[in-house]
């Protein structure tokens, strides 16, 4: 069984981290290891019409957001990597300066220093220069910054189609085809059937 950790922290666009627990729970070989902010519980009761322990219960295994001692603490705990959907502004500035407060900064950063990857799905706009010397550092410290743009050449028909687009890529990024991705000159099927995002 593979491990991803999977972060939710209070950016707009929380449906990006609960579609990707959805995906993830379809895929059998991937255990998610998820940490929920406070402010992602906050942004799950603002824009959708889920409760916290409904997407709780996604989880394979859940963590306490201040528990620096959890497993995904340490680097010895062996995972595929990390997705943060949403990343956050705060976020990404600790994930950028190793600023280790809490168990999201504290589990990406393990990950960046055993050269895993950590996927950013980073959901702010427009940008102003500290934003961007922020996904600069971050990159340097070998995150990828994803922000969720969506490639309009899989013909959407909803705005759940271009969420469980970009996610489906940022998996992609870290090694796991969930078969929901709509590949360009690539008319194969989808294989994995997903709940429709409410």
């Amino acid at each position: 069984m593979k491990r991803l950790i999977v972060a939710l922290t209070g950016a707009s666009g929380v449906i990006y981290g609960i579609r990707a627990l959805e995906i993830l729970r379809a895929v059998k070989d991937i255990e998610s290891h998820v940490i929920l902010s406070p402010a992602a519980a906050r942004t799950i009761a603002e824009e959708t019409d889920r409760d916290i322990e409904s997407v709780k219960k996604l989880a394979n295994v859940i963590y306490n957001h201040k528990d620096i001692g959890a497993a995904i603490s340490s680097g010895s705990f062996k995972t595929e990597g990390m997705l943060v959907a949403p990343c956050s502004v705060k976020t990404l500035s600790g994930i950028a300066n190793c600023f280790d407060e809490g168990l999201v900064v504290r589990a990406a950063d393990v990950c960046l220093k055993e050269r895993r990857r950590v996927v950013l799905i980073f959901r702010e706009t427009p940008l102003h220069a500290g934003h961007i010397r922020l996904m600069e550092q971050a990159t340097l410290n070998g995150a990828i910054v994803m922000p969720p743009v969506p490639g309009f050449y899989s013909k959407p028909k909803s705005v759940d189609d271009l969420v469980t687009q970009s996610v489906g890529r940022a998996l992609d990024l870290l090694g796991i085809d969930a078969g929901v991705v709509k590949r360009w000159k690539d008319d194969a099927p989808r294989k994995t059937r997903l709940p429709r995002t409410r």
